[in-house]
C-alpha cells in the first residue's frame, strides 16, 4: 500500500461535506466519512485503476454519495487534492496544485 496525504483544501472539502450531511440527518456525516475512507483504501490498493480527468489528476467516485476524490500519484505517495460534489464546476478542482 502506498503512503498518502490530504492537501488542506481536500481535507476541508471532506469536512465541509461531512458537516452538511450531518446537518441533514444525524449520523449521515459519519456514513459519508466511512465511504470516503473506503474510497481512499480502494485508491491506495489500486491507484492506477481510476480514470485520469486532467493531466495526471485522477478521480475515484465515493459510493452512495455524489462526490469524487481527486488525486495524483507522486512517486510513492497518493496526494488527494480535492473532494468535490459531482455537480460542481470541474474548473474549480483543476486549479488546485
Amino acid at each position: 500500500m502506498k503512503k498518502f496525504l490530504f492537501r488542506p483544501a481536500a481535507a476541508a472539502d471532506v469536512e465541509s461535506a461531512r458537516g452538511w450531511y450531518e446537518r441533514e440527518r444525524e449520523g449521515l456525516g459519519d456514513e459519508f466519512l466511512d465511504e470516503v475512507r473506503t474510497t481512499v483504501q480502494s485508491v491506495l490498493a489500486m491507484p492506477e485503476a481510476y480514470p485520469v480527468m486532467k493531466r495526471q489528476t485522477r478521480r475515484a467516485l465515493v459510493r452512495r454519495f455524489p462526490y469524487g476524490l481527486f488525486y495524483r500519484i507522486v512517486a510513492d505517495t497518493i496526494v488527494f487534492v480535492a473532494c468535490f460534489h459531482t455537480s460542481r464546476n470541474p474548473e474549480s478542482w483543476k486549479r488546485r496544485r
